[in-house]
């Protein structure tokens, strides 16, 4: 399931799901736009799964979450609890990350 958050409130996603997987971006940032299929293609591919892209300059409450610094950010969350994150523009690193949250 693929969704972009129109509000601030990833906290309410992360309490109603077991494993969310969040893009942190935003509309400035080109490599979260080249991501953004990639991460859209892995959602498909993860039926039942939560992936959500979330605008890093519009919802810093979401930001915090993961501790985002940089941009993109992906950041996986397990039971509620932030996992790991990585930030990268590679697929290959999106998902390895991917696969370490739906593997346990």
């Amino acid at each position: 399931m693929f969704q972009e958050l129109d509000q601030d409130n990833l906290a309410d996603s992360l309490k109603n799901n077991d494993i969310v997987v969040v893009q942190y971006s935003a509309t400035w940032c080109g490599n979260c736009r080249l991501m953004k299929p990639k991460f859209k293609k892995l959602a498909s591919e993860n039926e039942g799964i939560p992936f959500i892209i979330v605008d890093a300059e519009k919802y810093p409450e979401s930001r915090k979450l993961a501790n985002v610094d940089n941009l993109p950010t992906f950041a996986t969350f397990k039971n509620g609890e932030f996992k790991n994150q990585v930030q990268t523009n590679k697929f290959e690193s999106l998902k390895e990350l991917v696969d370490e949250v739906t593997s346990n």
